[in-house]
């Protein structure tokens, strides 16, 4: 006791652990649920109110960010019938669904995430980073792809920087797959975040490509961080 008469928490006794954050375990349990569902009703409500959302269960496409290649492909002319693509970072399918929309003649694509069918594509649950995953996804394919979009996005933290640099990485990493596959005069699509491509990356992409231009589609939420990068005319590897 202390001189007040006030009982002194003493903390826990050896070997315990240690909650160094003032409030009981329960308490931060039942603050995080709070914040979870309020992040979640937000969420929701977005969702509800985005016109992009309902006019794609009214079009049939599985996903919003169905429009944003769509948009792209209105000012780039990306897909080409009879060509042959990769999605990379697949799911849950509205790429693919694009493509297949545009007569693509050979489409493939990869994701950790199970995606359901789509008719006219072939889908591997797999790692992009796996040797083995990505020969299994582009024996689907009878040569060279002549597009690879890539929409792949690291799960965001909140903080800004760690999100843009995650993200970048991804990026990175489909670039080095097009550049190692691309059929020579190829197209590459990839999602950046801020404020694009790092100078690194436009550095490389300049070398690969004919032309590059970041594009930010009218579908893509004003408050995203998202651009996107297209480049065209692949050199060759």
């Amino acid at each position: 006791m202390t001189d007040d008469g006030k009982r002194r928490w003493k903390g826990p006794k050896d070997g315990a652990n240690k909650n160094t954050s003032g409030r009981r375990t329960g308490e931060r349990k039942i603050i995080a649920h709070r914040a979870k569902s309020e992040s979640s009703k937000k969420w929701l409500e977005r969702q509800l109110s985005d016109p992009y959302v309902q006019k794609a269960r009214n079009d049939g496409y599985r996903a919003r960010a169905a429009y944003k290649l769509l948009e792209i492909h209105e000012q780039t002319k990306l897909l080409k019938h009879g060509s042959r693509v990769v999605d990379l970072g697949c799911a849950p399918g509205g790429w693919l669904q694009v493509c297949v929309k545009f007569g693509v003649k050979e489409l493939v694509g990869i994701d950790l995430l199970e995606v359901e069918p789509v008719t006219g594509a072939y889908i591997i649950q797999g790692d992009v980073n796996e040797p083995q995953d990505v020969a299994e996804m582009m024996a689907g394919l009878t040569g060279p792809p002549d597009l690879v979009l890539s929409d792949m996005a690291a799960n965001t933290t909140g903080h800004k920087q760690t999100d843009s640099l995650r993200t970048a990485a991804l990026a990175d990493m489909a670039l080095h797959f097009a550049e190692h596959n691309l059929v020579q005069g190829g197209a590459f699509c990839s999602k950046v975040f801020q404020g694009g491509a790092t100078p690194e990356t436009m550095v490389q992409l300049k070398r690969m490509f004919r032309t590059v231009k970041h594009i930010k589609p009218p579908s893509s939420r004003a408050g995203s961080p998202e651009l996107f990068v297209v480049a065209k005319g692949f050199r060759g590897g």
